[in-house]
């Protein structure tokens, strides 16, 4: 009982703690940096993140269980894996697609996976990693995501699986993906990592595809810090995803459980002496990527915001299409997808051709003046220097994708970007535009 009243004066300590060195809010314009994404929480991720330390269960336990109920309910899908990051989450997504329990759908090298070259590495280098080609596809400007006609075009016998992302929150055209995965039996990786909470056609996106991904990073909608979870519907994918998590064990007890099959001492695999025990079997090359729960903690927390983040990224979204609108002689603004509600990742400009300035220009001119901005990920990735020597195919061409190498930005949505940090980024923009026209 004495640990339990130990334990309350810490939680409310903590919660103290919090009031007196992250509740002060107040921005002073020039002075402080416009962030183009970070941290929002309070008292609660604190004083959960401070709790899950006190029980000292330092991997999967009772906050990984509540937190994965809460995405699940909200999303309203079956199986929510757990893990350190988004990319591993993407790397699990696509390792599952390796495994021979899929029998002939299985991916193996020398097969062909559609993705774009216009986005983050994450997304492309499971596919080299497994020794399968990326066939990359141009993309459609403003909404920034695949050309779907391009698309059509590029798969052929060697296509098993389409791999793509969200473009900064905004989904791409499902119903022309899935139409042509279902046409040709494609596996379908929904990258969701910029775009949780996002809708099309009235459905939270994440929930379309074979298998989805999302992220915790700072950056994101919600963070754990690090972490990130892997969406499927799919039993069976569920289960080899978990394996490849767990060091490609076949096992499928809980952390601390034993024999819940009830044959652990009963089976034969492999060459193994029979009876060998089956927390020590391994039918995956796995890994060990799985969250702490001290991780997880934090997202129970932030689960309970994601709502009112969304609405904040959008209303900031707004914001941004009135200040650029002023200047569209200049600029392609972003659209959403048809049939589509995003929660903007962030504000995506394009500086015209004729405009008289560059992309560069503008953005040193914002960071100057300590407002963050950032290049479309990659740019394009074929020019990155990893990828140079790397086995790929370009399905026809990538003209946008190199235009937005050169010419493209953003700027944050994040519910940090306040009304006071708004109307900051409307002068510093409309002064930068003034000096291009000759005012001083």
């Amino acid at each position: 009982m004495k640990s339990q009243e130990i334990r309350k004066k810490i939680l409310a300590l903590t919660k103290e703690y919090y009031k007196e060195q992250f509740a002060d809010n107040n921005f002073i314009p020039g002075k402080q940096r416009v962030n183009y994404a970070g941290r929002v929480f309070d008292e609660n991720e604190l004083t959960n993140l401070v709790d899950s330390s006190l029980d000292f269960w330092l991997t999967e336990g009772r906050y990984s269980e509540e937190f994965a109920e809460k995405i699940a309910d909200f999303l309203d899908v079956e199986n929510i894996i757990l893990t350190n990051s988004g990319s591993s989450a993407n790397l699990l997504a696509f390792s599952a697609l390796t495994s021979k329990r899929l029998g002939d759908r299985r991916l193996q090298p020398g097969d062909e996976v559609i993705s774009v070259a216009a986005g983050f590495p994450a997304t492309v280098t499971p596919i080299i990693q497994y020794g399968i080609i990326p066939v990359f596809v141009d993309v459609d400007i403003p909404t920034y995501n695949i050309d779907v006609n391009m698309m059509r075009k590029a798969v052929t016998k060697k296509t098993k699986a389409l791999f793509l992302a969200h473009t900064l929150g905004n989904p791409f055209n499902i119903d022309a993906v899935l139409e042509i995965a279902k046409e040709n039996n494609l596996w379908v990786i929904e990258d969701n990592c910029d775009a949780f909470g996002s809708k099309y056609n009235g459905k939270y996106t994440g929930t379309f595809g074979h298998v989805s991904t999302i992220s915790f990073y700072p950056a994101h909608h919600i963070t754990t810090g690090e972490g990130g979870a892997i969406i499927t519907n799919d039993d069976n994918l569920a289960r080899i995803i978990k394996s490849f998590r767990d060091w490609g064990r076949d096992c499928y007890c809980a952390g601390g459980e034993n024999n819940t099959c009830g044959k652990r001492f009963s089976q034969q695999f492999g060459s193994l002496p029979f009876g060998y025990d089956h927390k020590y079997v391994y039918s995956e090359i796995g890994y060990n990527l799985k969250m702490t729960d001290m991780q997880a903690a934090i997202g129970t927390a932030q689960m309970d915001k994601l709502d009112s983040f969304c609405n904040a990224r959008r209303k900031n979204f707004e914001r941004y299409n009135a200040i650029f609108r002023k200047y569209s002689d200049y600029f392609i603004l972003p659209e959403a997808t048809e049939n589509s509600d995003p929660a903007w990742f962030s504000y995506i400009v394009t500086v015209k051709e004729n405009a008289p300035f560059t992309r560069d220009d503008i953005t040193r001119y914002f960071n100057g003046h300590l407002i963050e901005t950032r290049n479309l990920f990659a740019g394009n990735i074929v020019r990155q220097p990893a990828f140079i020597d790397k086995d790929y195919r370009i399905a026809d061409h990538l003209k946008n994708t190199d235009l937005i190498m050169n010419n493209t930005f953003f700027l944050g949505t994040y519910p940090g970007n306040t009304q006071e940090k708004m109307d900051y980024i409307e002068n510093v923009l409309d002064n930068f535009i003034k000096k291009q026209n000759g005012h001083s």
